[in-house]
């Protein structure tokens, strides 16, 4: 490729396209495709890229890079603006574009900061550290400004590796520092006389064997009992989901699938199973919360709600046990269930006739839904993206269950990506998760990330199987993301100062 480039291209053309083509390639490490060692190929491209590169030159590089990586990773964003927002085709595609603009400016920052780290000095031990907790810090940022959108953590693409053997103890923004440090020790190894490459390998063989014992270690223990479930997924077409017509035998289906497993401990919906609201719905609900107390079981089931005493929506969880129990999503998806800054916006939607739910935020303290012996961690469909959220359920959550409707991402790569976030969520966690969908992926995921049981998109299907409760801590679990962040930040400051001040640094360069 390289000989390709030098002979057809000008040499200001080759490294920006050596950059585009990274972060195009890097989403081949994710769900569906799986090719985990992708992410560490293009990444050290990157990398390479940005040492010693000037620092318009290195952002340049890094914008390039992130507009291939999230313009490939998650372009779908379209197909729910297109054929569910209302909004004609090019019109969705721009607004897409426009969050891949902004979301590439986190590369960019990422190659900046190792030119500024790298300028004018030799690779050096400092660098292990400095910048893998460069990118760590920035997909951080990316996770929480505007609200957030931790979409394609690099460390996501790991699920299946001995490296998430690591995620209960570092969680997927570790994962990631580790998976730049590899390649920074890599680099070491390359370029770097033998004595240094020797004691490389040995950092790296030690690297091995930690993750190596994290995959093989028990954070957190059984409670001994064994919970018999089942996942429906109606596979309603989403573009038909909510007409009048679809009501009655949309209920039907579900109601049908029920009364095939009341013999299971609990039974789960997924999100707005029911095409109308929960006041709309009571006496149907009231006979289905009969029917599965008078065999034992519950059933939990996603459906909005209406609060006429504060006139507000809410993205909702019903739990229909002895008591019904509610849980209202906590951290909605701007613009798809709220608008921000209604204030400036509202006359824009007005006038262009865009429609927008207009859901409020819950204000429960812990997603948490008390069964009759044990708890469940609940989240609704994005929420379950933010592990420092998932794990607010913990150390009381016996078990975790998300709900979800991936129907408005089509057939694109969208539920494939989310699938594997969950994954991450019960590695970090040491939970089973349950995952209901509308159309897929539903899942029954174990303690380890390990799918047991899923079914497939666009078919009606009922998901059975026996899962295990758990209890306890795992590292992750118990601190979140705070040991992680807090030593990026520290290594950071702690190193640019000791540059800044320092008048010894050799200038020698990786080339």
């Amino acid at each position: 490729m390289t000989t390709a480039l030098n002979r057809y291209l000008p040499d200001n053309l080759k490294n920006p396209i050596i950059a585009l083509a990274s972060g195009l390639a890097t989403p081949l490490g994710f769900a569906p495709f799986g090719f985990y060692p992708v992410p560490f190929i293009t990444m050290l491209l990157l990398i390479l890229l940005s040492i010693n590169s000037d620092k318009k030159k290195a952002f340049l590089y890094g914008y390039l890079f992130g507009l291939g990586y999230f313009g490939h990773g998650v372009n779908w964003l379209h197909i729910s603006i297109n054929l569910f927002g209302g909004i004609n085709l090019a019109g969705a595609w721009f607004i897409t574009l426009l969050l891949v603009l902004y979301l590439a400016i986190f590369p960019a920052l990422f190659s900046v900061m190792v030119s500024i780290f790298t300028h004018k000095r030799r690779l050096s031990y400092p660098h292990i550290l400095v910048i893998p907790a460069s990118w760590s810090l920035l997909e951080w940022a990316r996770g929480w400004l505007l609200t957030g959108f931790p979409w394609l953590n690099l460390g996501y693409s790991q699920t299946d590796t001995i490296i998430s053997g690591l995620a209960p103890v570092v969680g997927v923004y570790g994962i990631g520092f580790i998976m730049i440090m590899i390649n920074i020790l890599i680099l070491f190894i390359y370029k770097e006389k033998r004595s240094t490459q020797i004691l490389t390998s040995m950092l790296i063989i030690i690297v091995g064997f930690l993750t190596w014992m994290s995959k093989n270690w028990d954070w957190t223990e059984e409670r001994g009992e064994i919970l018999s479930v089942a996942l429906i997924q109606g596979a309603i077409p989403q573009e038909i989901k909510w007409s009048p017509d679809m009501r009655q035998p949309t209920k039907g289906l579900y109601q049908d699938f029920t009364i095939q497993h009341l013999d299971a401990d609990l039974i789960i919906w997924p999100e707005a199973a029911i095409p109308a609201y929960y006041h709309q719905e009571l006496p149907f609900l009231d006979q289905v919360h009969r029917l599965v107390r008078e065999n034992g079981s519950a059933l939990i089931t996603g459906i909005p709600v209406y609060d006429r005493n504060s006139d507000r929506f809410f993205n909702s969880v019903v739990y229909l046990d002895d008591t019904t129990s509610f849980y209202y999503k906590q951290h909605l998806v701007p613009f798809g269930e709220y608008l921000p800054m209604k204030f400036l916006l509202q006359p824009v939607v007005d006038k262009f006739n865009i429609p927008i739910a207009d859901f409020s935020r819950g204000d429960q303290t812990l997603p948490i839904l008390q069964a009759d012996n044990y708890k469940i961690g609940i989240s609704i469909c994005y929420e379950d993206t933010f592990g420092s959220e998932v794990i607010r359920a913990l150390p009381g959550a016996n078990i975790l269950v998300n709900i979800s409707n991936d129907a408005w991402f089509d057939d694109s790569i969208a539920p494939h990506q989310h699938l594997q976030i969950a994954r991450m969520r019960a590695q970090e966690t040491g939970r089973y998760l349950l995952r209901a969908t509308n159309t897929g992926i539903t899942a029954i995921i174990d303690e380890k990330g390990n799918i047991t049981s899923r079914g497939s998109q666009f078919i009606p299907v009922s998901l059975t199987g026996e899962v295990k409760l758990f209890q306890g801590f795992t590292p992750y679990s118990r601190t979140g993301n705070y040991p992680v962040i807090s030593f990026c930040l520290f290594v950071i400051v702690l190193i640019g100062y000791c540059y800044k001040k320092s008048s010894t640094a050799h200038p020698a360069s990786l080339e």
